[in-house]
């Protein structure tokens, strides 16, 4: 019992605290721009206020426009609940692993693009087709580094995974520094970040998830950047869990958790922070260079398996 009850406190954590994230990593964009930027609270407030508004729904649109946001809120909701995130174990995780996370994530990236396309908008059409392209690319590359980390440590499953990493020595195996080079550019990619999306432009020729979700307002608009800020935190979730799992508790007790859930969000303080420093010293990459950028974490989880084989 006392296992499920923290398993459902780790889900909620991640739905609660993705918005806190986005605030942290806006701000450090903004004073690397020498600006004031929004309060860490912004993207709640934000929420809130969209939440209160009334939408505004295209005469051209089905059923798929508007049950889109409620299919991303749970799809990325529910995937959070399979992912350890202070304790190595996650009780939901008999239902699913890592292939099944990644799963939702196109399921909601699926019904994106059928929604972008739905309402009969050229920007949507443009935004769902250079979507299209990306997860061309992107997905070979993930499932090539999930098989490294799934040879290493022996399976997909998360609380496995998480468990034998945690009780493995300081010294990583020199497959897994060459995936998480891959999965930091994966992150990047999927999470719509600088060089393959700007979160923030509202520029044509540079808009791709923006592109999509234009048409959204309101409550259903809220939904969708909730969503991608849960998306956003399971991800840097993996990458610290899996490559970094210093700190994280084994066991179900109250200082455990605690310390656990501290050394947590400070590692994931501290990625968002570098992504963002990483973000404001870049522009973005031409559509075309794109499939340069994923060659490199395609190449980068080659080696790894490479070194797997070899060692």
């Amino acid at each position: 019992m006392a296992e499920i009850l923290v398993g459902i406190i780790q889900g909620l954590v991640i739905i609660l605290l993705s918005p806190l994230i986005t605030g942290i990593m806006r701000k450090t964009k903004a004073r690397t721009q020498k600006r004031m930027g929004a309060r860490l609270l912004q993207p709640y407030y934000d929420i809130l206020k969209l939440i209160k508004k009334d939408e505004v729904i295209s005469d051209q649109s089905s059923w798929i426009f508007r049950i889109c946001p409620w299919v991303n809120f749970v799809a990325l909701a529910a995937a959070a609940f399979f992912i350890p995130l202070f304790l190595t174990y996650s009780p939901f995780g008999l239902a699913g692993d890592l292939l099944l996370v990644i799963g939702l994530f196109a399921l909601a990236r699926f019904f994106t693009m059928l929604a972008s396309l739905d309402v009969a908008s050229s920007f949507g059409g443009l935004g769902s087709s250079r979507e299209m392209m990306y997860s061309a690319l992107l997905e070979p590359a993930l499932f090539l580094t999930i098989f490294i980390v799934a040879l290493t440590y022996g399976g997909t499953n998360l609380s496995t995974l998480v468990t034998e990493v945690s009780s493995a020595t300081l010294l990583p195996h020199p497959q897994l520094i060459f995936a998480a080079i891959a999965m930091f550019v994966l992150v990047l990619g999927e999470t719509g970040r600088l060089p393959f999306d700007n979160p923030s432009t509202h520029l044509e020729l540079t808009m791709v998830h923006e592109a999509m979700i234009l048409e959204y307002s309101g409550k259903s608009l809220a939904l969708i950047e909730w969503s991608q800020a849960i998306k956003l935190l399971i991800l840097l979730v993996l990458v610290v869990n899996i490559f970094v799992p210093w700190g994280i508790s084994s066991s179900i007790t109250i200082p455990a958790l605690g310390i656990g859930f501290v050394s947590l969000f400070a590692k994931i303080s501290i990625l968002a922070i570098f992504i963002a420093y990483f973000e404001s010293s870049i522009a973005k990459w031409r559509l075309f260079r794109i499939p340069d950028l994923v060659a490199v974490a395609i190449a980068s989880s080659m080696i790894g398996i490479i070194l797997y084989y070899i060692k």
